[in-house]
């Protein structure tokens, strides 16, 4: 569904894409990886045709981006980061608004637009005004506009960004949830997102493919953990702090569940991909209010280093050469 062939991308002087290639097959959730530059948002904008290669080919449902872009466009769906709303619309008039944009058949278009809404949760603030929604909930109304099209190919960048982890548990059981259905392309820098939602991850440093790893394999990518097949989860909430440690302790998968002052940590045996959710669900099952939930381990900077090569002392020596002013600042 996706198909991509030396791909280009040049700044000027700066090189954002070096011959990049890959592919995503029809059905599978695949992720973008890397830290901030590394050439995600380039290589979406230019699968949506919202930016041309400087050489390189691409194709999207069997459509070559730069000989037929508006056949690719009607096979996208795209939730940019920053994604742009009408904030003087509610929320069915703007996702309305879309529907007539993308062709929707005038007979069906408020089933279809109403059917969006349940699908997205967006159904108690169907009648405010976008701009009166919180940051989450923008974020819920970007995805249902780049479902309008019921398209083949979502390409989302950094979809869960700035949202609770309530919200970070429901959108990203959506998405999985279009895994066989619809392509997937998600790109972000945040480990444990990817290896939540993804089949399979693509690692880009510098404009180039540096690695491809299956999402449980890059969730056990931590060398201190070699051998011994467990992850740690870290949890805080507010509520019955024994009562919550209990239920967690239950959970298929937890081989130990250690109680601190903010919450708890959570040695996972099983898949972490899979039993993070039922963590979360425990939590709520138990009465408790869930604060912040992540992986514990190195950073995703330490980690990306180590996968490429890097060195995390230098790497910080030459972040702090660029944060400090020179002599005659």
């Amino acid at each position: 569904m996706i198909e991509v062939k030396g791909l280009n991308r040049r700044y000027g002087a700066t090189r954002a894409l070096i011959d990049l290639s890959f592919q995503v097959a029809q059905g599978e959730v695949v992720g973008f990886l890397g830290p901030n530059g590394a050439g995600k948002s380039t290589t979406m904008k230019i699968l949506t045709c919202s930016l041309a290669p400087t050489s390189g080919s691409a194709s999207v449902a069997g459509f070559d981006i730069l000989d037929d872009p508006i056949s690719v466009r009607r096979n996208i769906g795209f939730m940019p980061e920053q994604v742009a709303l009408y904030s003087d619309q509610s929320v069915l008039e703007f996702l309305g608004f879309v529907a007539k944009l993308k062709g929707v058949d005038r007979g069906r278009l408020t089933s279809h637009v109403d059917g969006l809404v349940d699908q997205t949760g967006l159904g108690e603030v169907r009648h405010k005004m976008v701009g009166n929604l919180s940051h989450g909930f923008r974020k819920r109304v970007g995805l249902a506009q780049a479902l309008v099209s019921d398209p083949k190919v979502l390409i989302l960048d950094e979809p869960t960004s700035g949202l609770d982890p309530h919200q970070i548990v429901e959108i990203r059981r959506l998405i999985k949830g279009f895994r066989g259905d619809r392509t997937v392309l998600l790109s972000s820098h945040i480990l444990s997102e990817v290896s939540a939602i993804c089949e399979r991850v693509l690692i880009l440093d510098k404009g180039r493919l540096v690695g491809e790893e299956s999402a449980l394999g890059l969730a056990q990518a931590d060398p201190s953990r070699a051998g011994q097949g467990t992850s740690t989860v870290v949890l805080s909430w507010d509520g019955d702090r024994n009562a919550v440690a209990e239920a967690l302790a239950r959970v298929a998968g937890v081989d130990e569940v250690v109680v601190t002052s903010e919450g708890a940590e959570v040695i996972i045996a099983g898949n972490p991909v899979e039993v993070r959710p039922r963590l979360v669900e425990s939590v709520l099952q138990a009465g408790g209010q869930l604060q912040n939930i992540q992986d514990k381990g190195p950073s995703l900077e330490d980690l990306f280093l180590r996968l490429t090569g890097g060195d995390t002392d230098q790497a910080e020596n030459d972040q702090l050469s660029k944060d400090r002013p020179g002599r005659d600042s």
